[in-house]
């Protein structure tokens, strides 16, 4: 299998369990919600800073069905995490190849 053909792969996987996958997941709260309600703080809580951006809480805004709200908003983390390692990628490896060549210049030089 190419590289290329493995990534295409990995990219097909990870949106499948992002858009698909998270479709099944749980409706319940998490461990420390579960445990804040029990033990009675969780009324003490305060909302996030982020707490009205567009993907708040795991889902979508204007989006009224809860599953499918949850599946696109796994879709657009792993679309921006996939453009944001890429973007990291491709600036590291620039930096990498400009450093890697100075050394083999002044090799080049001194002979």
């Amino acid at each position: 299998m190419t590289t290329r053909r493995f990534f295409a792969v990995a990219l097909l996987v990870s949106l499948l369990v992002a858009g698909v996958a998270s479709y099944y997941a749980s409706s319940h709260p998490d461990g420390l919600e579960y445990v804040a309600g029990k033990t009675g703080f969780i009324d003490s809580a305060e909302d996030s800073a982020t707490a009205d951006s567009p993907l708040a809480d795991y889902q979508t805004s204007g989006i009224d069905d809860a599953r499918l709200s949850g599946g696109v908003a796994g879709v657009v983390g792993v679309v921006v995490m996939l453009a944001l390692s890429t973007g990291l990628f491709w600036v590291l490896r620039r930096r990498g190849e400009g450093d890697a060549a100075e050394p083999r210049e002044r090799h080049d030089a001194e002979v």
